[in-house]
C-alpha cells in the first residue's frame, strides 16, 4: 500500500497521536457525518451527542488527554488548525459548553462531563483504540451511530474500512505509481534493477500526486515544525501537566553540554533533542507524529543532530524525510505502529527504524545499508511493552525517545561499516515485531494495567 510521506510525518498536538489527534479527527469526522444525517432528516430536532471510548481509550484516555481532543473535535477543531490557538482558552470554552453546533440553524446537546463514556468492559474486536460516536433524539433513540478506530499516527478508520482492509490501514495500491514496493525484498529488487536509491524511489511516487515544488515545500514545512519543537523544548522549563510532577530537563541538560563541550558525547545531544520533542509532546504543544506522538522525539532528534553537528544540507534533510518515510510506510502496512496494538516496539521501534534508515541514506548509504540500519534499530526493540505511568506520555515515554534516537544513529553508523548483508530481513523483522504484539498482554499495550505503570506508587 502507498502511505505518503506527508501522512506519515503530520504536524499536530500532543500527547498522542492515536490518544488525542486520532480522536480529535473522528469527533470532526463525525461532525460532518451528523451534518449530513440532519440535512436528510429536517424533521427531528432536539439532537443530543453521546461518545463512548472503548479499551486503550478508555484505560488511558483522561491522561493522553483524548476526552478534551473528543470536544475539541465535535467543536469543528482538527489537530492542524488548533496548533496556533490559545489552548487553555480553547479547552475551557469547549470543554464547558453543553451544546455544539451541527449546521447554521441546528445544535445538539452535548457535555463533555456526562456525555464522554469510558468502557473499559465491552471491546471492540477490530482494535484496541475503538471510539463509537451516537446522535440521539431527545428521547433517548437512536438516530444514527458510527464507530471510528485510531490506528495510530493519527490516522483513522472506520468500522466499514477497518473490516476490508489490510494493516489496517486505508490507502492506495502501490501498483498504481512507478516503483510499487510493499516490502522491504521488494524495494531491493527495485533498487537494484533501476539503479535508484530508496529516496529516489520514493520521491518518483510521491511526484504522481503532488509537482515537485509543492513536495518540497511541504517537505521543508514539517522539517521545520520538527526543529522548532526542538528548539522551544530546549529553551523551556517548568513541571509538566497530569499530576506527576515531571519536571522538564531537557533545557537544563542542553546547558550542561553546551557548558562542558569537551566531554559531550553523541548519545548526549540526540537525548537532549529527543527530550526536548518528548517534553513538548507531554505538555500538549505543537509536534510532528514521526511515526507517533508517543515516539515523535526519535526522528527529529538523529536528524537535528546531523544538521546542527554535521552540517546537513537542504537536500540531504528531504532524502532523510523520504527514506524514513519508506521505511514507516512498510511497518505501518505489514504491522503497526499504534502502541495499544503492539506495544511501544510499534511506536519508539518503528521511530528508531526509519530514523536509522533516513539518517544512512542522508550519509550516502547504499540502499542494502539502508534496510540493514532499519533492521537494526528495529530488531532492538523488539518486545518494548507500552506502559506509561498514569496514562501520561511522560515516564517512561520521554527517556525512551532518547534511547530510541541512540540506537538509531548506533545502527546507521554500523552499517555504513559494513556491506549491507546480515542474517534477518527487514522483512522477517518487521513480521516478528507484529507477531509479538499480538502475543503481548493487553496490560502491556497502553493500558497502563502492567509494567511501569503498576510498580509508581503515589505517596
Amino acid at each position: 500500500m502507498f502511505v505518503s510521506v506527508l501522512d506519515l510525518f503530520k504536524v499536530g498536538i500532543g500527547p498522542s497521536s492515536s490518544h488525542t489527534m486520532g480522536p480529535m479527527v473522528a469527533a470532526n469526522a463525525f461532525l460532518n457525518d451528523a451534518r449530513h444525517f440532519v440535512d436528510s432528516n429536517p424533521d427531528t430536532d432536539n439532537y443530543h451527542v453521546r461518545c463512548t471510548l472503548k479499551d486503550s481509550l478508555a484505560y488511558t484516555g483522561v491522561g493522553h488527554a483524548t476526552d478534551r481532543a473528543v470536544v475539541l473535535g465535535l467543536h469543528g477543531y482538527l489537530p492542524d488548525t488548533i496548533i496556533d490557538e490559545n489552548m487553555d482558552e480553547v479547552i475551557d470554552r469547549t470543554w464547558n459548553s453543553k451544546t455544539i453546533t451541527i449546521s447554521d440553524s441546528i445544535e445538539a446537546s452535548f457535555f463533555s462531563e456526562d456525555d464522554i463514556i469510558f468502557d473499559t468492559r465491552n471491546s471492540l474486536k477490530q482494535h484496541p483504540n475503538g471510539i463509537v460516536f451516537e446522535l440521539l433524539n431527545s428521547s433517548g433513540g437512536l438516530l444514527h451511530s458510527n464507530t471510528y478506530f485510531s490506528i495510530g499516527g493519527g490516522f483513522i478508520s472506520t468500522l466499514a474500512e477497518i473490516d476490508n482492509i489490510e494493516a489496517p490501514i486505508a490507502a492506495e495500491p502501490s501498483s498504481a505509481y512507478p516503483f510499487p514496493f510493499d516490502n522491504s525484498e521488494e524495494m531491493l529488487e527495485m533498487s537494484k534493477k533501476h539503479n535508484k536509491t530508496i529516496w529516489e524511489m520514493k520521491l518518483a511516487n510521491e511526484l504522481e500526486n503532488l509537482p515537485e515544488e509543492i513536495l518540497n515545500l511541504e517537505l521543508d514545512k514539517i522539517w521545520n515544525a520538527m526543529k522548532t519543537c526542538i528548539e522551544r523544548g530546549l529553551t523551556t522549563e517548568g513541571i509538566l501537566p497530569g499530576g506527576l510532577n515531571t519536571k522538564r530537563r531537557a533545557k537544563k541538560l542542553h546547558e550542561n553540554l553546551e557548558n562542558d563541550l569537551e566531554n559531550t558525547s553523541t548519545n548526549d545531544w540526540l537525548c537532549a533533542y529527543a527530550m526536548a520533542v518528548n517534553e513538548e509532546n507531554a505538555a500538549g504543544h505543537m509536534v510532528v507524529t514521526a511515526p507517533t506522538n508517543g515516539a515523535a522525539g526519535v526522528v527529529p532528534a538523529t536528524l537535528y543532530y546531523y544538521y546542527k553537528h554535521k552540517a546537513a544540507t537542504i537536500d540531504q534533510i528531504r532524502q532523510f524525510l523520504l527514506s524514513a518515510s519508506a521505511i514507516g510506510s512498510l511497518i505501518k502496512t505489514n504491522s503497526s505502529i499504534s502502541g495499544a496494538e503492539v506495544g511501544c516496539q510499534g511506536e519508539v521501534g518503528s521511530a528508531s527504524s526509519m530514523a536509522a534508515a533516513g539518517l544512512c541514506a542522508a550519509r550516502g548509504g547504499t540502499s542494502e545499508q539502508i534496510e540493514n540500519a532499519a533492521e537494526m534499530a528495529l530488531e532492538h526493540h523488539i518486545g518494548m511493552t507500552c506502559d506509561p505511568v498514569k496514562g501520561l506520555v511522560q515516564v517512561p515515554c520521554i527517556e525512551r525517545n532518547g534511547f530510541g534516537a541512540v540506537k538509531a544513529y548506533t545502527a546507521s553508523s554500523l552499517s555504513l561499516r559494513e556491506s549491507g548483508e546480515h542474517l534477518i530481513s527487514l522483512d522477517q523483522c518487521i513480521d516478528a515485531m507484529k507477531r509479538t504484539g499480538l502475543d503481548m498482554s493487553h496490560k502491556y499495550k497502553e493500558t497502563s494495567l502492567g509494567g511501569l505503570a503498576v510498580s509508581f506508587i503515589e505517596c
